[in-house]
């Protein structure tokens, strides 16, 4: 829902400011329609209905993985295709994977939205949209954008729809903010914005390394993503989540374990997640499960919390690295 464009509707209709917040409370709760906004009257739903859309984005496609998972493909506006996925856990946890671009210009080579052609920065109301859609299903309770985008890039309109999730049931504790390392972002997060959690996708130790897999790593350098990062964590006091894909033969020997290890000072302020790879297009193989398990012991052995991401929604295309909204129309 374009909120902007419902507080002018509301306005132009003459009708009393706290309608605009009647009308977001029932879609925070999961309203599907204006039709079922009871406390408003019955003319305004039916002039709300046909002058304001219910959503800024259509629904293209869905798809359920046998883990449960779902995906939502979804086109703006203007044609820009857009994915989102809902993540269902057995602890209860309905943890939702948010776009904030469509597509990505970033081009990590190991990444499949990488690949795509770049369309532009989501809006706080499409970011906002992908989330109502799963709410509309059931209740949700976290959130990750992980999704298309470096979300750094879009930062006023990522951190505007992070003051609206929690309306949704999803705290600023359950909600993390993923990049490769966009320091400009990484900085004003430090001072303003909720209390999110802030990841780090690293992926490699090496500079050459990291530079080949990540080009934006010429631009920020890793040491100087670490030092905002350092930053950060000294201003917020939540470890950062250091984000490190498993690729055989590429990132994962002992070797680069330590090293990853070396560069984590102090260790407080750092966790890793293991990801294993989910296959793209691109040329390469996930580390097998016997080094994964390998790279995270010499972690712990060096003193650097370690776990491995549990894989959700591989055979829909919908996990870590696979979004690339191949069904657009």
């Amino acid at each position: 829902m374009d909120l902007k464009l419902l507080e002018n509707t509301l306005a132009g209709r003459g009708e009393p400011r706290f309608r605009a917040g009647q009308v977001w409370e029932w879609t925070a709760r999961g309203a599907g329609s204006y039709e079922e906004m009871t406390n408003l009257p019955a003319a305004l739903r039916e002039g709300l209905a046909g002058e304001l859309p219910f959503s800024t984005l259509s629904l293209v496609d869905e798809a359920l993985a046998r883990d449960g998972t779902e995906k939502a493909l979804f086109e703006t506006h203007d044609g820009r295709p857009v994915e989102a996925v809902l993540m269902r856990y057995r602890d209860g946890r309905r943890s939702l994977c948010l776009s904030s671009q469509s597509g990505c210009p970033l081009t990590c080579t190991f990444c499949a939205t990488g690949q795509m052609k770049f369309g532009r920065n989501l809006t706080a109301s499409e970011i906002l949209d992908q989330a109502l859609h799963f709410r509309r299903k059931e209740e949700v309770n976290h959130a990750v954008f992980m999704g298309m985008g470096e979300p750094l890039m879009n930062l006023d309109n990522v951190l505007a729809a992070c003051e609206r999730l929690p309306d949704l049931g999803i705290t600023p504790r359950r909600t993390a903010i993923s990049t490769v390392g966009w320091i400009p972002g990484i900085k004003r997060m430090t001072q303003e914005g909720p209390p999110v959690r802030l990841a780090l996708s690293l992926h490699a130790a090496d500079e050459t390394l990291r530079s080949q897999l990540m080009p934006v790593n010429e631009r920020y350098p890793l040491p100087d993503v670490l030092e905002a990062c350092l930053r950060w964590w000294e201003a917020r006091r939540q470890p950062v989540f250091v984000e490190y894909l498993m690729l055989d033969g590429v990132n994962d020997r002992y070797e680069q374990a330590v090293k990853l290890a070396e560069l984590l000072e102090p260790r407080e302020a750092f966790k890793v997640n293991l990801i294993p790879y989910n296959p793209t297009d691109a040329a390469y193989d996930g580390s097998t499960r016997g080094a994964i398990d390998a790279f995270r012991a010499a972690l712990e052995e060096h003193g650097v919390r370690a776990t491995v991401r549990l894989t959700r929604g591989r055979d829909i295309d919908a996990a870590c690295g696979q979004l690339a909204a191949r069904n657009a129309t």
